[in-house]
């Protein structure tokens, strides 16, 4: 067992909170049961290490069997140990090291999508974390990130993804005017979703292939990405409502794509 919060395995784990570390090393931190089981389901490949408290381990011994029998070190640590490796005030009793997997747009569009999800310049990390859910739930293809966004490989957004992030590709470090050029070359139209849309969501057809393009949680999206785009599009809400945040009105438009594909 682990019972050293001083030693260089925990230092060097805790240390993946750091941003610069992830890029330098090419790992991430998972915190949780459920983004662990995701990451031992979909990427057992990628998972260096598991962490987990005799408590947890109690509780999800399942999961712990599956981690051995897949050939991942698995470490059994004290409550102490767990905690100062993770990122979080109250840590679930279990984390895993995974190796990143980077994704590029080419890969994507070679696919030939049909529901993708673009965001510009989102900086909050629950935010991005419950998009990417989102588009998980409503089968997106991949969502698409500006090199002005939130890492999403922090461990704010994994937790936030819950998993979600071994279920999908998520392209990072793109510039979103090459995007945008990209995604029409590829005939995938593009809908800004943006509260000064003078098309309302109901009346979009989302039967085609396209991509939803999100902005800032404060300011949106810019008049000139607005205008790249193939249409404008507004969430229709009532008077009393001011508006709805980033993550809120993904979910809604993505269901609307996800029904239109349903009812094809």
């Amino acid at each position: 067992m682990l019972t050293n919060v001083r030693s260089d395995r925990v230092k060097s784990v805790r240390s993946l909170s750091r941003r610069s570390v992830r890029e330098r090393t090419g790992r991430f931190l998972v915190d949780g049961p459920q983004g662990v089981r995701e990451a031992i389901r979909y990427a057992a490949e990628r998972v260096d290490d598991i962490y987990v408290t005799s408590a947890a381990a109690d509780r999800h011994h399942d999961l712990v069997a599956q981690a051995a029998e897949a050939g991942i070190h698995v470490h059994e640590t004290d409550d102490a140990v767990l905690a100062a490796m993770a990122d979080t005030e109250s840590p679930q009793g279990l984390l895993a090291v995974v190796s990143t997997q980077p994704h590029t747009l080419e890969d994507v569009l070679a696919s030939g999508p049909r529901l993708l999800v673009l965001l510009s310049a989102v900086r909050d990390p629950g935010n991005a974390g419950t998009v990417i859910r989102g588009a998980d739930a409503f089968g997106a293809d991949a969502v698409l990130v500006t090199d002005g966004s939130v890492d999403v490989l922090a461990p704010k957004v994994v937790r936030s993804t819950v998993g979600s992030i071994f279920h999908l590709p998520v392209v990072t470090g793109l510039e979103v005017e090459a995007t945008l050029t990209a995604l029409e070359e590829h005939g995938i139209r593009t809908f800004a979703a943006d509260g000064v849309g003078s098309t309302l969501l109901p009346d979009v057809d989302v039967s085609r292939p396209h991509a939803w393009v999100m902005g800032n949680e404060a300011w949106g999206l810019p008049a000139e990405i607005r205008d790249r785009c193939s249409d404008v599009v507004r969430v229709p809400i009532h008077d009393r409502v001011e508006s709805l945040n980033l993550a809120m009105a993904a979910t809604v438009c993505l269901a609307a794509s996800a029904g239109a594909t349903r009812r094809a």
